[in-house]
């Protein structure tokens, strides 16, 4: 690719990178508004814990495992129909989102769910036999005691949401999988791929860094 070729790919690539923010900024927004609250409920919910429910939990457990074991690019198809009933359309970075968001919600409530269970046992026990309230207890012994981890997880569902953003671009969701199908495979322009994937590695290292500075920061131990 000469540099001439380059420059006028630019726009395009600029174009791409934000539809990939985009797509990912909302899916991430969707999993803390949604993800968080049934991460919650999904570890005070389990056996020996103060707002113990069985059926609960194994519901919404089984739920989460399902969506979470459904392939990203299968799921992104079965979701078309749903997606089409919402927005009147299946193309571009805001319909990409809709299976984005649903990927990422059981994701995210997982890595929630495990943060929670490395609080310190004995802390929520105290706050128990102080009669305190559960919805007390979740705001003021366990999302503290947990931001750390939670932030960590928030990281992580970060980083896999680009993957699969890179994935949506392939039918026609946008972003910068969209730019290396459309330039890079289909014109068989091997800088183009190259390009799109340090654009990847790029961000995800930012990611990465600010998530890493970010649970450090909140981490009390």
């Amino acid at each position: 690719m000469s540099s001439s070729e380059f420059l006028q790919l630019l726009p395009d690539m600029l174009k791409a990178f934000y539809e990939t923010l985009y797509m990912v900024g909302i899916s991430l927004g969707v999993a803390i508004v949604l993800g968080i609250p049934i991460g919650i409920l999904l570890f005070v919910s389990d056996r020996g814990l103060f707002s113990e429910n069985r059926t609960l939990n194994v519901v919404v457990g089984f739920v989460a495992n399902m969506i979470r074991s459904i392939p990203f690019l299968i799921l992104l198809v079965l979701l078309l129909p749903f997606t089409h009933w919402i927005l009147g359309t299946t193309i571009g970075p805001t319909a990409a989102a809709v299976p984005l968001s649903v990927a990422a919600i059981p994701f995210y409530a997982r890595l929630v769910e495990a943060s929670l269970r490395e609080v310190n046992k004995g802390v929520i026990e105290a706050a128990v036999a102080m009669g305190a309230k559960p919805w007390l207890i979740i705001r003021e012994v366990l999302l503290p005691e947990a931001k750390s981890g939670i932030i960590s997880g928030l990281t992580i569902t970060a980083i896999s949401l680009i993957g699969f953003s890179a994935m949506a671009g392939t039918v026609g969701g946008g972003g910068i999988g969209d730019l290396a199908i459309r330039f890079g495979y289909y014109r068989y322009d091997n800088q183009v791929l190259f390009t799109t994937v340090i654009l990847l590695i790029v961000l995800v290292q930012i990611i990465q860094h600010i998530g890493d500075w970010a649970a450090r920061k909140v981490d009390k131990r």
